[in-house]
């Protein structure tokens, strides 16, 4: 059985170039729900220690808005996305012209405005997947936390922690009307839906 600690270089170089497309979709998909042409650098994919992130993302008492939704079906899991102020500013600023000065007092159009921007950015990582694995997966309705980055982690940290110690980072960098900001998705599918990926991949 494999986890993420001891999938060979190959296995992580596949995943990688799915993470790489999944990525490039999102960017497209943002680009049309913002009507504006969006770049994006090459995404960063690191398999990495759990006890890592926070570092990551500024330090555990950092705060961030985390966004988790639930995988099911042929594959179980979790997606958590990470949006730090700078992110979220920019976004609600194109989607509804809310100017975020403090991440604590987000409206709830904005709330649900980054909802439904996991959905989408989620759908079209999710794609991906399911069309080279020829997997199923329903995605739930996403959970909106703002919070220090350390208690955000707390939940899928125990999640994963139960199968592993690493799991899958996916940084990528947008250019949103000339600015740079960066979102940071957590790939943590539970072991048999990981070995079912590989399997599917053809790289077991």
């Amino acid at each position: 059985m494999h986890d993420y600690t001891n999938l060979g270089e190959f296995q992580k170089d596949v995943i990688r170039e799915l993470g790489n497309i999944g990525a490039g979709n999102a960017a497209t998909a943002l680009g049309k729900l913002l009507n504006d042409r969006i770049e994006i650098t090459v995404p960063a994919l690191k398999f990495i220690e759990i006890n890592e992130i926070s570092g990551i993302l500024g330090g555990p008492e950092n705060e961030a808005a985390g966004i988790i939704l639930r995988l099911s079906e042929d594959i179980d899991g979790l997606l958590v996305y990470l949006m730090d102020c700078d992110f979220i500013n920019h976004l609600l600023g194109c989607l509804i012209c809310e100017d975020v000065k403090d991440i604590r007092s987000i409206s709830e159009l904005g709330l649900s405005a980054l909802k439904e921007v996991s959905n989408i950015l989620s759908g079209s990582f999710v794609n991906v997947l399911c069309s080279f694995t020829g997997s199923k997966i329903r995605l739930s309705l996403p959970e909106i936390a703002i919070d220090m980055v350390g208690a955000i982690l707390n939940f899928p940290a125990s999640f994963a922690g139960e199968m592993s110690d690493q799991l899958l980072l996916v940084e990528v960098e947008f250019i949103l009307s000339g600015d740079s900001v960066q979102s940071h998705l957590l790939l943590i599918p539970d072991i048999r839906s990981l070995n079912k990926i590989i399997e599917r991949l053809g790289v077991g």
